[in-house]
């Protein structure tokens, strides 16, 4: 069995490009599902099987959203091996993925994000850096694991480019803006340690996506903006204030890099409760 599962995580990453974050939540995901197996053959596995592992998950009070993930990976092991040949019915092909509301993200208002680029104020390459970091999420709605994984060659000083590698390793080409480009010019002048990466810890290795989400959390703090903000909220931010300005979703999901415009469309969820909530406010029968 172990076998087989080396063979489907090697087809993630060479055929289907999935980035190593995701394989290894699918690899956590069918290890625990291997070892509720114990030593029943996959050749032996059915329906009822799934069902009663799935059952299994949802008494432990999982989250919807990690039950729905770990069905995708059960749901994309059994496909891989029955196409292979490995196995000679797919018991998974029954499962049904279940319906899952959808969470309007949290964002910053446009006064907010401002204050937030403005937060980093001192001249010390520390400083320079977080900014560049702020600057860059906001003009770009990169992913973090997009800003972690950027180099200098992937800038375009001139041209107002940056090139990105998201999920899937897919390339995009995302425009960003010329105040984000000055600052992050500024920071590569004043760092000590020479790199491909552009963002660097004190010891010139690369940032990590814990150690942006620290500094974007230290910097929502000194600015005292009370709502709980994530990085990835800087990508929301991005979206949400493109469609207010009248961009349409078609190039908003470009520039973010979603697949299915229907991962986009959540955004004009958004910009639909905010005029509910202007018409609530200014119409007298309202």
């Amino acid at each position: 069995m172990n076998r087989y599962l080396e063979k489907f995580l090697t087809y993630l990453e060479v055929e289907k490009n999935y980035s190593p974050h995701t394989i290894l939540n699918y690899k956590i995901d069918l290890i625990e599902f291997l070892a509720y197996l114990k030593e029943r053959p996959l050749e032996r596995v059915d329906y009822f099987h799934l069902r009663r592992f799935l059952g299994n998950l949802r008494g432990k009070d999982l989250r919807p959203r990690t039950i729905a993930r770990k069905l995708s990976a059960l749901r994309s092991f059994f496909k891989f091996l029955f196409r292979e040949g490995l196995i000679k019915k797919n018991p998974a092909i029954l499962l049904m993925t279940p319906k899952l509301d959808k969470k309007l993200p949290q964002f910053l208002s446009e006064s907010d994000a401002g204050r937030l680029m403005d937060s980093p104020k001192g001249k010390d390459e520390a400083s320079k850096r977080d900014r560049a970091i702020l600057e860059a999420l906001y003009s770009t709605g990169m992913r973090v694991s997009e800003l972690v994984s950027l180099n200098t060659d992937r800038i375009d000083f001139i041209g107002n480019i940056v090139k990105v590698m998201g999920k899937g390793r897919k390339e995009r080409l995302i425009p960003i803006g010329d105040t984000a480009l000055n600052v992050i010019r500024d920071y590569l002048n004043t760092r000590k340690h020479k790199s491909e990466a552009v963002f660097l810890n004190q010891r010139g290795g690369r940032l990590t996506d814990r150690s942006i989400r620290n500094i974007v959390n230290k910097h929502i703090l000194n600015t005292s903006i009370q709502s709980k903000i994530s990085p990835h909220a800087m990508r929301h931010s991005f979206a949400t204030h493109l469609l207010n300005a009248g961009a349409d979703l078609r190039s908003v999901q470009e520039l973010l890099g979603h697949v299915n415009l229907s991962t986009t469309q959540i955004y004009t969820h958004m910009t639909t409760e905010k005029l509910k909530n202007i018409y609530n406010k200014a119409h007298p029968r309202a």
